[in-house]
């Protein structure tokens, strides 16, 4: 790790992002104590600070609502044509640990069928049983299940169900979830063999105590990291807060050496001997294209010098859409255990598209039951396959002027009649058999006369459609750069020794939460290297 008067440095690979990937490749790659690695996190070091420890703060909106400078990437995407214009947050964490720092605290795999598609468009490496594996090695799961063989116990990640006693909210709930939809509750839903059904309970980034586990508290921990950034024990890693990466620097051969970035207000770069790992989240295509990697006639545009053409890059982005349904309720009935508020959330469902035709056996509709405004109980309802994508552009040069997002909801009309059938279907049939279960619970939005109305349920989903910020796709891997920007084991086409690990490379949109296959990909991708290492430099015993 040298350094010298000219704010440069030397180490075997940078890695750009501390969130879920990015912060599990550093970990692994430094734990031969060989590798020297140079971790680059825009934000600073807010782990011990209450928002982000305290998980009663991972809810929706309380995190971007009241902390949202201090913690987040701050931006709006384009007016959503298809959702009356309306416009929303642009973001991401913009602190130690990414997005699993600020994240709703939902841990969601993806399922089988989903990774089969991976499989089958790019080999064994991302195949299902890579992905048990992977996440047997990860995990410390505190919980119940049917399949232990298929779950972790001694991973540094804590993952814990909760509440171990659900309410009798969440009993009639998934009650109601149960006779309304035909499937029966299930206890596992990150069981392989159980990915459909209604649960009384969450798996959550949560301590045993419920505090919030993220990328950082699980691989930069104490025991690897000091607080200010440098490695223990022999560990040869550094991590710089506040470093916002510029661009990507090559020499003539199209490899990638290094890194220019500010901190501070001052312009440092630093060089790498293996690799430049791009772990930067929503910011990975925009960080891609200032160096030169894109459309050649978008750099030409912006006065970038072409490296390499590629008019994938900042396309094919997926994200889940949101809308919600809410409840009266006994007022008598808890959502949350008394001894357990960090529970969350009150019971939940992985349902198939409910569409005539669709899959039965797939994953296509996310139902998650909370308290919101006034006690009403909500159901969130969560669209885990939508056909609909968008795109990331750049303004032009400025790396600090703040990408042109355009996630482009409802874009494909199947979206919408999906949606629909969802209310028609599950909500319409779950309002009426939790009312028979209990008459205080009775829908109130959207009601029955909107949900019976073609026209107006169409209208209310347009009206209080939301984002997930499940961003995936935009540098998507692919079996050639034809369809995609980097290959199997996360290599950008046209390029040398440049690596993007994050949820932008996913091929095909995770039916499930996307923090959980960022964790896959960053510790599938750090093996690979690390076995490469052992390869080309017999550095691993």
């Amino acid at each position: 790790m040298n350094r010298d008067a000219n704010n440069q440095s030397t180490f075997d690979y940078i890695v750009i992002g501390t969130g879920p990937a990015g912060a599990t490749i550093a970990r692994k790659l430094t734990d031969t104590k060989q590798n020297s690695v140079l971790v680059l996190e825009a934000g600073d070091n807010n782990s011990k600070e209450q928002p982000i420890r305290d998980s009663l703060f991972a809810p929706p909106f309380i995190l971007t609502d009241d902390f949202f400078p201090q913690y987040f990437w701050q931006g709006k995407s384009v007016p959503q044509k298809n959702v009356n214009g309306r416009s929303f947050d642009w973001t991401g964490g913009r602190t130690l640990g990414g997005g699993s720092s600020i994240n709703n605290n939902q841990y969601v795999r993806p399922s089988q069928a989903n990774m089969k598609q991976w499989e089958n468009l790019l080999g064994p490496l991302w195949s299902p049983e890579q992905q048990t594996y992977q996440f047997s090695l990860l995990e410390n799961y505190n919980g119940q299940t049917e399949n232990p063989n298929a779950r972790g116990y001694n991973g540094q990640l804590d993952i814990r169900q909760a509440p171990a006693n659900p309410t009798t909210m969440a009993e009639k709930l998934v009650t109601a979830m149960e006779k309304a939809t035909g499937f029966k509750r299930i206890l596992d839903y990150n069981d392989p063999n159980t990915p459909l059904g209604p649960f009384t309970r969450w798996q959550l980034y949560q301590t045993p105590y419920g505090q919030r586990e993220s990328a950082d508290t699980a691989f930069l921990s104490s025991d690897v990291l000091t607080e200010n950034g440098e490695g223990v024990n022999g560990r040869r890693l550094v991590v710089s807060y506040n470093s916002t990466v510029q661009r990507v620097i090559f020499d003539n051969e199209r490899r990638a050496i290094g890194v220019e970035f500010l901190k501070e207000g001052k312009c440092y770069y630093a060089y790498a001997r293996k690799k430049v790992i791009v772990s930067a989240g929503i910011n990975s295509p925009q960080l891609l294209l200032l160096s030169g990697i894109g459309p050649s006639e978008t750099l030409h545009k912006a006065s970038i010098p072409v490296v390499h053409h590629n008019a994938n890059v900042g396309k094919n982005m997926t994200t889940h859409p949101v809308n919600t349904s809410t409840f009266t309720t006994n007022p008598n009935d808890k959502a949350l255990p008394d001894a357990d508020p960090f529970a969350l959330y009150t019971g939940g469902a992985f349902l198939p598209d409910p569409t005539p035709g669709a899959d039965p056996n797939r994953r296509g509709v996310q139902l998650i039951g909370q308290i919101g405004t006034g006690g009403m109980l909500s159901i969130v309802v969560i669209l885990l396959e939508p056909k609909s994508q968008g795109t990331i552009k750049i303004q032009n040069g400025d790396p600090l002027k703040i990408a042109i997002a355009d996630a482009d909801f409802l874009n494909k009309r199947s979206d919408l009649e999906t949606i629909k059938n969802v209310y028609r279907v599950y909500i319409k049939n779950i309002a009426t058999e939790l009312s028979k279960i209990d008459s205080h619970y009775q829908l109130v939005t959207p009601s029955l006369e909107t949900i019976q109305d073609d026209s107006k349920l169409e209208k209310f989903i347009q009206e209080n459609l939301g984002p997930t910020h499940h961003i995936q796709g935009t540098l998507r891997m692919a079996p050639s750069e034809e369809n995609g920007v980097v290959n199997a084991a996360g290599e950008v086409y046209g390029v040398k020794d440049l690596i993007v690990a994050d949820d932008s490379i996913a091929p095909f949109v995770s039916d499930g939460n996307t923090s959980a296959p960022a964790f896959f990909i960053g510790a599938n991708i750090a093996e690979h290297l690390v076995r490469q290492d052992r390869m080309n430099y017999g550095e691993i015993p």
